[in-house]
């Protein structure tokens, strides 16, 4: 019912900005529009920008109904794993991968020795995100965010926010607001950050006076590993360990992605595992769907750290599968070398 609720509601918004556009009752740009003038005072007023700079910008961008669309339409989102992993666990990915794990190994390295995230995982990051950089987005982030903020209700509140923050990063950095491109919902970069993980989290990790997660791939690896660390990773813990249930699982499956409970409690309640694992560790239990019956998985911390990348329990896996191909490939590329 969530589901459909949801489509109706991003049908009827881009039903009505469509209607309004030809009516002429929004304005072809976003200068004119009464949600984007009220923003643009608050800017001026909260954060001291130039009025002409904010006119200018947005004079330059209009609604975009197909953003509404796609947001409303997500690609993967109702996909079981055993369909959603084909998208990323490809060749491509893996040899891709690899290959930029040994052409990066200097800075892999030190990103892991300064954060305790491993190369592979970060690797597997950008390699699910955007293939290791080819594929950063097409939209003008000014113009997703601006659209999400002002038309569309459901989440303005978060975009206008996100709004704000792109705003500021493009000050801070020095860089042209206009000329930014990402994903439909404004993700930037190799690592494809929000605008407000950009400025929490991003870092010059060469030095260069910038923050540059467009084109230097330095700075990407960094930000990927500084945003691990401030979430909690847990050097050379585990990750995510297969398990059998003996029992009804409904109750932990609804306990959510975050471990509240010690292996000793979850063997006791039916939970059978053969990894050794401290007693005291605690885990979460998580299901996948396989075309042949569920796949029970017990996650820990690190792959709870991963779904804060990306709230999907789907594509915290899809990194954990597609860095253990990595490393596999690239130690075949390298073997291959002797």
């Amino acid at each position: 019912m969530k589901l459909i609720s949801n489509l109706f509601l991003g049908s009827a918004i881009i039903f009505s900005i469509s209607q309004a556009l030809a009516s002429e009752k929004i304005p072809v740009n976003y200068l004119q529009h009464p949600k984007a003038q009220q923003f643009i005072l608050e800017m001026i007023k909260k954060h001291h920008f130039k009025k002409s700079n904010l006119y200018k910008w947005f004079a330059s961008i209009k609604p975009r109904p197909d953003i509404i669309e796609a947001i409303s339409h997500p690609a993967e989102a109702t996909k079981p794993w055993h369909q959603y992993r084909k998208i990323f666990m490809i060749e491509k990915r893996i040899q891709g991968g690899a290959e930029f794990m040994i052409k990066n190994r200097a800075v892999l390295s030190r990103a892991e020795k300064q954060t305790g995230v491993p190369a592979e995982i970060i690797v597997a990051i950008l390699g699910v995100e955007t293939l290791y950089n080819r594929y950063k987005g097409r939209h003008f982030v000014l113009e997703s965010l601006s659209t999400l903020a002002f038309d569309y209700p459901k989440r303005s509140r978060f975009f206008r926010s996100e709004l704000e923050h792109f705003l500021l990063l493009a000050r801070e950095e020095g860089v042209d607001p206009l000329k930014l491109k990402g994903s439909y919902a404004g993700a930037m970069g190799g690592p494809q950050f929000i605008s407000s993980s950009f400025r929490r989290y991003a870092v010059d990790f060469d030095n260069d006076g910038k923050r540059d997660i467009w084109n230097n791939t330095t700075d990407m690896i960094g930000s990927v590993s500084n945003y691990f660390k401030v979430h909690g990773w847990k050097k050379g813990e585990e990750i995510i360990i297969p398990a059998t249930v003996t029992g009804n699982p409904d109750s932990f499956l609804k306990q959510g992605l975050k471990p509240r409970r010690s292996l000793k409690e979850l063997k006791a309640m039916g939970i059978v595992y053969n990894i050794n694992v401290p007693e005291n560790s605690k885990a979460a239990l998580i299901k996948f769907d396989m075309e042949n019956g569920p796949d029970y998985r017990l996650g820990f911390n690190n792959f709870y750290v991963i779904t804060r990348y990306n709230h999907s329990p789907l594509y915290a896996m899809a990194v954990v599968e597609l860095s253990q191909a990595i490393v596999q490939r690239t130690q075949k590329l390298e073997n291959a070398k002797h």
